[in-house]
């Protein structure tokens, strides 16, 4: 501690990060600061702090800070450290609700509206769907109404056989070349209109529709059009009758206990209120602090609105310099004080104030089964070290074909699935889990000490799915590789016996113990992980063998199959048509192929 005391004396009266290191070396909390010496200060200095900053500052053992040109850039430094190093006391946004846009591919010759999750630059992006409105339903009525398609079929020069929407007349095929490309612009421009908010149009259009198949004694076709107009008024009912139609923002309102945190958004686009979303948070910062590394976060991973609608932190130029800093965009930070923005404000804190009084408990739960279930593995199996990065690792074959082994990691308890690794076993004949393993632990930390360990992380903690001899097997590669820091155990499924290196005999844990119920998290991840794989390969190695015994199915012919259904059971219930329609296969084959798979199979 006199060494941190020397260090403080020495901060700059400069804007940067900080970063807190514990005994072990490892990052466990970055901030940033308008004046590095003043922030960094409060935390060793100040005589009142909140149970989660003590028990922070506790665990200090040493800090280092990175001086920025400005607080912007400390901002977005921060962001990419948080990122980078995960520590335990910083807000981790688990946006584990992602929620569906539809994707407009402007770039293309002929735009297609298809559904995404994942934004890139270059492309029109409408939404995020929410709150019961389904993408599926917006792009069937984009089908009906203007014939656009909704597929992700490559368009070329030659021709292609329509599909079966081109003959239910809900595309106008221009893989076919049965439109022109001006054509087919018009109709693009006017599904976009709609997606903008312009439902007048789609609804004269839907309704003229459904009188015509019913004249035509179409009545499927009619009730079909039907659903699509009560879907409308669905959409139609979204908009804020209040606020311009021409606004797309995000109103974000954060509230504080002083020991946990919620944040709620309501999402506008085009006027329409799309949904909300609600981030529960802990108290390490200021509120102004808070708010801006949450937005930093969150924002890296959704979509920028045009304006941010907040409360009144004193932040609003700093978090508008940033976006046009790290996105080149211009967004407006507005504080408002009356009308239907300031309504819209308070409605989203009533919102956050709602859901922290009523997630206090859930909160302190997924404590005990996290950070908590934490320490008390480390207190109870006698670790070395606070098990804070876990990998479990597990394999998975069918009397040893299509080996695979899985490894999954988990940061301070919960799945961090962007770590998650997948091997294919590649020297071991046969059905021999314990070489397997030796195998997949011997190619993943034979990247420690190399210039891959940033990608690959020293762990903590390995976790086996197997008991005693699965435990030996890995610990021979310890052994031979010189591993000697880090802890290993293993979990035998049929007691839920956890065996550890310090004893022969196994450690057996209540049912309702955390540490035990976590533990247990880790192992069948690991193990739906590793399965899931194997079913993959090993179904498209199945469907590639079965496919060389169908006559006219070439080499070629078989990977436009693999690529267009991806199994047997696809390729079952597909229809004539939609086995013609693959690039290559035509009528004729279409056919055969059917008929293989309902005679065969």
């Amino acid at each position: 501690m006199n060494e941190i005391q020397e260090k403080l004396k020495l901060l700059p009266d400069e804007p940067g990060v900080y970063v807190m290191l514990n005994q072990a070396g490892h990052v466990i909390y970055v901030g940033k600061a308008r004046v590095l010496k003043n922030r960094v200060r409060q935390y060793f200095h100040s005589t009142q702090k909140s149970e989660k900053v003590a028990a922070m500052v506790a665990n200090i053992a040493d800090f280092y800070y990175i001086i920025t040109k400005s607080e912007i850039d400390a901002l977005s430094l921060e962001n990419t450290l948080i990122k980078k190093y995960k520590p335990k006391y910083n807000i981790l946004l688990k946006d584990d609700k992602t929620y569906p846009y539809i994707k407009v591919s402007v770039s293309e010759k002929y735009p297609s509206f298809t559904m995404t999750r994942r934004l890139k630059k270059g492309d029109k992006y409408f939404g995020p769907y929410m709150g019961g409105i389904r993408v599926r339903d917006v792009l069937e009525i984009l089908n009906t109404a203007f014939g656009v398609r909704t597929c992700s079929t490559s368009i070329g020069e030659k021709p292609k056989k329509p599909c079966l929407n081109y003959h239910i007349h809900r595309c106008l095929a221009p893989c076919a070349h049965l439109i022109s490309e001006e054509d087919y612009d018009k109709r693009v421009k006017a599904a976009i209109q709609f997606l903008e908010g312009e439902y007048g149009e789609v609804e004269k259009l839907l309704k003229k529709k459904m009188e015509q198949y019913a004249q035509a004694e179409e009545f499927e076709l009619a009730l079909d059009c039907r659903n699509k107009l009560e879907i409308l008024s669905k959409v139609a009912l979204k908009r804020i009758t209040a606020l311009n139609r021409d606004i797309n923002a995000d109103i974000v309102a954060y509230v504080s206990n002083n020991l946990y945190s919620a944040v709620n958004i309501l999402i506008t686009r085009r006027g329409i209120m799309q949904g909300a979303r609600t981030f529960a948070l802990e108290n390490m910062d200021s509120d102004a602090d808070a708010l801006s590394t949450f937005l930093a976060q969150y924002y890296s991973n959704h979509q920028i609105p045009d304006e941010l609608i907040l409360q009144d932190f004193g932040e609003s130029a700093l978090i508008e310099a940033f976006f046009k800093t790290a996105y080149s965009k211009q967004v407006n930070v507005i504080c408002p004080k009356q009308g239907v923005k300031k309504q819209l404000l308070s409605m989203a804190e009533n919102n956050a104030k709602d859901y922290l009084d009523k997630s206090i408990e859930k909160i302190r739960h997924k404590e005990d089964m996290t950070i908590n279930a934490c320490n008390r593995l480390q207190e109870i199996l006698s670790l070395s070290r606070y098990p804070r990065r876990m990998e479990c690792y597990d394999i998975s074959n069918i009397s040893g074909v299509d080996k695979v082994g899985s490894m999954v990691v988990f940061i301070d308890g919960e799945a961090d699935k962007s770590s998650y690794r997948r091997f294919k076993i590649k020297t071991v004949e046969g059905a021999n889990d314990f070489a397997s393993l030796q195998e997949v632990l011997l190619r993943r930390l034979s990247k420690l000490n190399t210039d891959e360990q940033e990608r690959f992380p020293k762990p903590d903690l390995i976790i086996i799915d197997g008991g005693k001899g699965q435990l030996s097997s890995v610990n021979a590669i310890f052994q031979q590789m010189g591993i000697a820091d880090i802890d290993l155990i293993s979990l035998a499924k049929r007691e839920e016996e956890i065996f550890t290196l310090h004893s022969d005999s196994p450690v057996v844990l209540e049912k309702r113990d955390y540490s035990l119920q976590m533990l247990q998290r880790i192992r069948d991840e690991a193990h739906r992980f590793a399965i899931t794989f194997f079913r993959n390969i090993h179904s498209k190695r199945s469907l590639t063998s079965v496919l060389t015994e169908i006559p006219g199915v070439g080499k070629i012919k078989r990977k436009a199959l693999i690529d267009a259904f991806g199994s047997i059971d696809r390729i079952m219930k597909a229809d004539v048509q939609e086995i013609a329609s693959v690039e290559g296969i035509g009528d004729a084959l279409a056919q055969s192929i059917k008929k293989y798979f309902e005679e065969e199979l």
